[in-house]
């Protein structure tokens, strides 16, 4: 995943048929696509082969399981031509290496969700889970635009791994605070993918990003 744009786009759209219409309208202005389970049971596993053909696709299964079940998930995943998978860091190092090892470290750790439920259980043991990732090997983590002081605190445990930050838009993130704050990468789902003009508005997106550069 090349570092450009430096906005991921969340692609939680139901269809095959919307999925390539959006992605092909928003590549030049985005450097990955993040794909969800409301895509994958929708338009089958393949569509992760479909998008990595135009762009490096992140699996975000969220995956949270037992080491050996992580590992079948993450396999899938990658055969597919999946560039990365996000997983939870709240099943333990032994679950987390499980998938740093089948992705050949090609894995992003959630640590903080987005969402104000996130507050609840997620951010206490926030700083631990980075902690894990970087311990277990982990290409990055996964850290709240919607709560740009996190990311801060975040980066400096973690030091030079990579943050994907998602919140931007619908949620109320903004992109130049995120990047501002130590992430890499911001991503985006609704802000784009229900604009009337996806291109249009991954282009502003960038823009603003360049502007917490």
């Amino acid at each position: 995943m090349k570092k450009d744009k430096r906005v991921i786009l969340a692609l939680d759209v139901t269809t095959r048929a919307d999925a390539l219409r959006v992605v092909e309208a928003v590549k030049d202005y985005v450097d990955a696509i993040k794909i969800n389970w409301p895509l994958i049971l929708a338009a089958g596993p393949d569509i992760i082969r479909d998008m990595s053909r135009v762009k490096d696709v992140i699996c975000d299964m969220k995956i949270a399981d037992i080491p050996n079940t992580n590992r079948l998930i993450v396999e899938q995943a990658i055969s597919r031509g999946a560039s990365a998978v996000i997983c939870h860091g709240f099943t333990g190092e032994d679950s987390v290496k499980a998938c740093v090892d089948a992705a050949k470290g090609q894995v992003f750790v959630v640590t903080e969700m987005s969402h104000p439920g996130g507050k609840q259980f997620t951010a206490p043991i926030a700083d631990k889970l980075a902690e894990l990732a970087k311990s277990a090997g982990a290409r990055g983590i996964v850290a709240p635009a919607t709560r740009p002081e996190r990311i801060s605190d975040l980066r400096k445990i973690i030091g030079g791994m990579e943050i994907i930050s998602p919140g931007v838009g619908a949620q109320g993130g903004k992109a130049s605070d995120a990047i501002k704050a130590g992430a890499d990468y911001i991503i985006v789902g609704r802000a784009i993918y229900e604009s009337h003009d996806p291109r249009d508005a991954a282009s502003r997106l960038a823009d603003e990003v360049r502007e917490g550069l």
